[in-house]
Order: structure tokens, then C-alpha cells, then sequence
């Protein structure tokens, strides 16, 4: 049996269709072209990035022939705008946001045309999610300020860390912006040992029951539990005791003063002696003499 041949309006078909997608570029080059557009394009993927109300909007793409210029403002103000005409992806909002930390901000990026005379009409602008920096600010790492153990007693200090908002001209800590919200959480363990535990206070001072003469290992977390996300900050730098170095520099200061008792017991013991050694040589001496009286 012979074989079908394909009809001959399937070639048409594809022809026109490539022709048709042709002149709709065409036609879509030349509108940009007329409105003064040509090459710009929306800025996308807009992110808060934020640490401690540090706060960073960033956003694709990078510009070729285009500027940008960013706006915020709150639910119940005007837009201000920020970073103007810049060709960066990134703009630092931290002095806006700092004003009111629980307020809720938007942000948009406009975009125009570099070295552009005239702007008509509204620039093209896309709009960034919604952040609280209260519920949203990622927690920084913290620090130990200083720690002390003696004898079953650990105490550990956690020093807060500093942010960008002021009250009266002043830096306000974590703990000045978050209070009771706050929480640090220390993981500790025997630095012979593996297994960790794990104790949470809402100040910034630990004081743990430990094994005496032994040393421990401990890092601290900073959390916030009110919050459903960014709960917790990293985990700080681990620090450890060590009791070994105080027990030998306690035994050694013990020795070395013992040694030095010794010392001086001989040293008066010895000089007891020979002085004892010359006077009965002397008595000695004096009873043999011929001129001695009877």
C-alpha cells in the first residue's frame, strides 16, 4: 500500500505563523521605541534583606541603559523616595524603618530611562512585599561578655548587641527594643562529653549547677518564641572553662610555698646547728686551756 503524503497546508500554516510572530516584535520594538522606553525593564525579585533593623531592599536586574529610584512608606503615610536615579540593585532603608520599628512598610522601584530629559506619564514601578521589623528583622549573632566558674556554680554573662534605633539620641541594644520578648537560650556540655543541655532565660545572665573541677564548653542563642518565623539568631562563638590550669596554678602557688617554708626552716635550722657546734667548741677549748681555774 502506498504511502500517504503529508497535504500541502501544513507548510503554509508554520510560514504563517513565524510571520505573524515576526511582525508582532516588529510592531512591540517600534511602540517602545515611540514612548521612549526602548531597553527598560521592571525591576523583579524584590527582597528585604534586615539584621537588627539593619534594613536592605534588593531587586534584579542590573540596569543597562536604565535607572532606578526607590520609594517606601507606611500604611499610613506618603511615599518618600530614597536612592535616586541610582544603577544599583540595592538600597539601604534602614533610617526609614528605624523611626517605628512595628510599623509595616512597603517599598516600590521605579524605573526610567538613563539620561532621559523628559518623564511622561508615571514611571514603571514594581511593588515589594509588605515588612514589619518588629516580626521580620533577622536576629544578629550574639556574644559572651564574660563568664566565671567556681567550684559547682557556672555564671555566664551574654552581651546584647547594638542596633540603629535611637530613643533621645541614644542606640537602643536588643533588649531595649524587644524586652521581655527576648530570650537567649545557652547549650552547655562537659568539654569531655558530647551530650549538650540546654537552659533558656529572658535576661542576659545564666547561672548553672556544674560538676566542680570539671571543665565546660557553652555557646548562647539569641530567640525570640512570639515570633512563627526567624525565631532564632546563629549560634555565638563556643567558649570553655578551664579548671585544670586553675587547680595546677592553686597546687603550684601551694608547693611553691611549702618549698619556701622548707627553706627557710633549714636554712635557720642549719645556722642553729652551727652556731651550737661553735659554742661547744669554744667550751670545749676553754676547758683544756692550762690557764683555766680549777
Amino acid at each position: 500500500m502506498d504511502m500517504e503524503t503529508p497535504t500541502g497546508s501544513w507548510l503554509p500554516r508554520t510560514e504563517t505563523s513565524v510571520s505573524r510572530t515576526l511582525l508582532l516584535g516588529w510592531i512591540l520594538v517600534q511602540v517602545a521605541g515611540a514612548s521612549g522606553t526602548t531597553g527598560v525593564v521592571a525591576a523583579y525579585n524584590l527582597s528585604w534583606k534586615s539584621t537588627n533593623f539593619k534594613t536592605i531592599l534588593e531587586w534584579e536586574p542590573k540596569p543597562i541603559n536604565h535607572v532606578y529610584t526607590v520609594q517606601i512608606s507606611h500604611r499610613l503615610g506618603d511615599w518618600k523616595s530614597k536612592c535616586y536615579f541610582t544603577t544599583k540593585t540595592e538600597c539601604d532603608l534602614t533610617d526609614e524603618i528605624v523611626k517605628d520599628v512595628k510599623q509595616t512598610y512597603s517599598a516600590r522601584v521605579l524605573v526610567v530611562q538613563a539620561n532621559a530629559t523628559d518623564y511622561p506619564g508615571e514611571p514603571m514601578y514594581t511593588k515589594s512585599p509588605e515588612f514589619m521589623p518588629y516580626l521580620d528583622t533577622s536576629l544578629g549573632q550574639p556574644a559572651i561578655q564574660s563568664f566565671e566558674q567556681v567550684g559547682t556554680k557556672l555564671n555566664v554573662v551574654v552581651q546584647d548587641s547594638r542596633t540603629l534605633v535611637k530613643a533621645n539620641g541614644t542606640f537602643l541594644s536588643l533588649r531595649d527594643v524587644f524586652g521581655q520578648d527576648l530570650n537567649y537560650t545557652l547549650y552547655y556540655w562537659k568539654s569531655s562529653s558530647t551530650g549538650k543541655k540546654t537552659v533558656r532565660s529572658n535576661t542576659n545572665e545564666f547561672l548553672i549547677d556544674v560538676d566542680k573541677g570539671e571543665n565546660y564548653c557553652f555557646n548562647v542563642q539569641a530567640v525570640i518564641p512570639s515570633r512563627k518565623v526567624n525565631q532564632k539568631s546563629p549560634e555565638s562563638p563556643i567558649e570553655c572553662t578551664s579548671q585544670k590550669t586553675s587547680v595546677f596554678k592553686d597546687k603550684f602557688f601551694i608547693i611553691g610555698a611549702a618549698v619556701f617554708v622548707a627553706i627557710v626552716f633549714i636554712t635557720t635550722l642549719s645556722l642553729c646547728l652551727c652556731y651550737c657546734r661553735k659554742a661547744r667548741a669554744r667550751r670545749s677549748s676553754e676547758k683544756s686551756s692550762p690557764y683555766s681555774v680549777a
